[in-house]
């Protein structure tokens, strides 16, 4: 049992908006809450706007990122401990920001990342039970502190989730765990949220696609302003 859930990421005022010129923006939720719509959605309408965009995933994102992804994800490569988990994460995602994320933030690209830290600190931190301060540390040492501007959060219920997940067929080993992995891992997105609403946009993903990117949108131009 994790006794993190109710940890609260330190405030980091350089991060208010910068120090990059471009900015950083995460989406987050469980499996099946819609992220991936949501984020194409999203890169549309911005750069119909003018703004340099890019879409990028976690775990993966670069070559090195994808293969560890594969190891991590797919079925077929033996048994992996909670720990060794949480270790190819954080090398994913130390290769993602220091060799994607970051240079693209440097140009002045508008970054949409599928999933980041918050992921981890709910799938290892609280699914695997590993606590959820544990893993943001392991997480922030990685990435050099590289942190998002503002965090999209995708609400959708557990049953909701676990429907649409379903519905794609196909399931990784993340997706195959168990009701109760999945209620963890659920109730700390929400605990993170929560606990610094400043840095996140809350957002009900049962509502119709349409209405999600509206509040999508205008979360992501109020940063942008």
């Amino acid at each position: 049992m994790t006794q993190a859930l109710t940890y609260t990421p330190d405030a980091d005022p350089a991060r208010a908006h910068g120090p990059y010129p471009g900015t950083f923006i995460v989406f987050e939720g469980g499996d099946g809450s819609g992220k991936t719509t949501q984020i194409k959605l999203l890169a549309e309408a911005l750069t119909e706007r003018g703004y340099s965009v890019l879409v990028t995933r976690e775990p993966g994102g670069t070559d090195i990122g994808e293969k560890l992804r594969a190891l991590v994800l797919e079925h077929g490569n033996g048994s992996i401990d909670p720990h060794t988990e949480a270790l190819i994460f954080a090398a994913s995602r130390a290769a993602h920001a220091h060799q994607k994320i970051q240079p693209a933030l440097e140009a002045g690209t508008i970054v949409l990342c599928d999933r980041y830290i918050d992921s981890s600190a709910a799938y290892q931190g609280a699914g695997r039970g590993l606590g959820l301060e544990t893993i943001t540390d392991l997480s922030r040492w990685a990435t050099g502190n590289l942190l998002p501007d503002i965090t999209v959060l995708l609400d959708v219920s557990l049953a909701e989730s676990r429907a649409r997940a379903g519905a794609r067929g196909h399931a990784d080993r993340m997706e195959a765990a168990d009701d109760t992995f999945h209620s963890a891992l659920h109730s700390a997105f929400r605990s993170l949220a929560q606990a610094a609403p400043e840095r996140y946009a809350l957002i009900n993903g049962a509502q119709p696609i349409e209405q999600v990117h509206k509040q999508v949108l205008d979360a992501a131009l109020a940063v942008l302003s």
